[in-house]
């Protein structure tokens, strides 16, 4: 399945600094997860993914291999992203808003099931980029063991040019819908 994110300027959630533009959407819903991930919903595990497109239209290289992603809850809780490789080992089971606690099963009548985020798409579509050309831009996912509520944001901070190792000012950004 073919998934193509819209230039980072078309989203509601952006910032730019010095000449670098910087998107986010938290994918939150069936729809949204279907487009990206297929039949597989991570958030219905409880992991948010969040679409990061970073445009650069500077004339400089840019390096992100030490890009840091942080995602703040409604409460200003700073989570640290998951790394995809990870993320099949944190899911228990689907979670149901609302729904009660379940008693513990002793592991020998537990039903074994596949976990159903260890297919390739959680890794394929996380954020892989480690340089970004001139006027190019790279796109990808980073996974949040977090619920999303208005008024969350995401903190991004690392990138720096690749031939003087200055280092961009950091991105706030709020999430909105």
């Amino acid at each position: 399945m073919k998934f193509s994110p819209a230039a980072a300027s078309s989203y509601a959630s952006k910032q730019t600094n010095e000449n670098v533009t910087i998107a986010v959407k938290p994918y939150d819903t069936e729809e949204l997860a279907h487009t990206a991930f297929g039949k597989v919903n991570p958030y219905q595990y409880g992991i948010l993914p969040v679409l990061v497109i970073v445009q650069n239209d500077t004339n400089e290289t840019l390096r992100l291999d030490r890009l840091h992603v942080k995602f703040a809850d409604m409460n200003g809780q700073d989570i640290e992203a998951t790394p995809a490789a990870d993320v099949p080992y944190t899911v228990e089971g689907p979670r149901r808003p609302g729904a009660p606690v379940p008693l513990p099963i002793p592991p020998e009548l537990r039903k074994r099931h596949k976990n159903p985020l260890s297919g390739g798409e959680i890794e394929t579509r996380a954020f892989a980029a480690r340089m970004l050309p001139p006027h190019e831009s790279a796109a990808g996912f980073f996974y949040f063991q977090a619920r999303y509520r208005p008024g969350a944001s995401v903190y991004i901070s690392g990138l720096k040019q690749a031939s003087s190792g200055k280092e961009l000012f950091y991105f706030d950004i709020p999430i909105k819908e």
